[in-house]
């Protein structure tokens, strides 16, 4: 069976506009149960040559099940990350989603005097990133990054209950390394991110995956069929194409980037030497000019004796 692939912007969007499939990906992800999902698109524009190019954030409002009728409601934030300069426009969108006065819920608390008091709790936020590049020293699929409540002086570690102040300025995030999906599949989740394993391709061609839709459990079979008709889409493979022209561009502009770097390195290096040079001249002509100020005085010396 073949795929529209994943990694492509337009595609995931397009995966993740259906909210069963998304509800089935993300509470894979991030390992509990979602009730209802909330899409939330956050887009802009690119332009390069003739071609414009939307870029989506994927932000969902979700409730998820955490306990026996426990539900607690949370931002999901989503990006896919091709190049490592990606990292300062992710520190830019987290910034965005805590000062962002619509991340909030309403919490109702009966008081005493049967007066009802609604308080305004920020949305506990879960990232969750995609990298088309591997990490450096952790080679494994999906990596989770959660926090835990420890006291300094004797290392302890607190219990589970959650301070809201905490709660409220931290966050969970979930790392998707795509280069390593083709070399883990043990767990039910590796199996469905496999999905976007890039050697899957077909030749000549990245914009299509080939898979067996037999090799995944079958509750999964609706996100694997949403993307087999994707590549049905004639506005979908344009943009694919022009996402193709973007990266090329961007790959572009970071090796001008780095060889401006470069250039500038050895330019750098090249007066440093001329000016260590310089002060080895200068340091030779003190010497000298000391070694004839002590031959002067020698002579004036031998003088003063005759």
């Amino acid at each position: 069976m073949q795929i529209a692939n994943p990694i492509y912007d337009v595609v995931f969007k397009y995966l993740l506009e259906d909210t069963e499939s998304a509800i089935l990906l993300l509470s894979a992800i991030i390992g509990q149960p979602i009730e209802e999902l909330e899409f939330l698109p956050q887009e802009g524009t690119t332009y390069i040559e003739q071609h414009s190019l939307t870029v989506y954030r994927l932000d969902f409002s979700a409730k998820v099940k955490i306990g026996e009728n426990e539900y607690k409601q949370v931002l999901i934030e989503i990006q896919k990350a091709k190049l490592p300069s990606d990292i300062m426009r992710f520190r830019r969108y987290l910034g965005e989603q805590y000062a962002n006065k619509n991340n909030y819920h309403s919490v109702s608390e009966q008081q005493k005097n049967g007066y009802i008091k609604k308080t305004q709790i920020p949305l506990p936020i879960i990232t969750i990133y995609f990298l088309a590049y591997p990490l450096k020293y952790h080679k494994v699929p999906v990596i989770k990054i959660d926090r835990h409540y420890y006291d300094v002086v004797n290392q302890q570690a607190l219990s589970d209950k959650k301070e809201m102040f905490i709660e409220s300025l931290t966050h969970d995030s979930y790392v998707i390394q795509i280069s390593e999906l083709d070399k883990h599949q043990q767990s039910e989740l590796e199996r469905l991110l496999s999905i976007f394993d890039q050697n899957r391709h077909i030749a000549q061609n990245t914009h299509i995956l080939e898979l067996n839709e037999n090799h995944y459990p079958e509750k999964y079979h609706r996100l694997i069929r949403r993307l087999q008709r994707a590549i049905a889409e004639p506005m979908i493979r344009k943009t694919m194409d022009v996402e193709d022209d973007y990266l090329d561009y961007l790959e572009d502009k970071e090796r001008m980037i780095e060889q401006q770097g470069l250039e500038l390195k050895q330019k750098n290096q090249v007066i440093e030497e001329k000016n260590q040079r310089l002060e080895e001249k200068e340091q030779k002509l003190k010497e000298k000019d000391q070694l004839i100020a002590e031959q002067n005085r020698l002579i004036e010396q031998l003088k003063k004796q005759h």
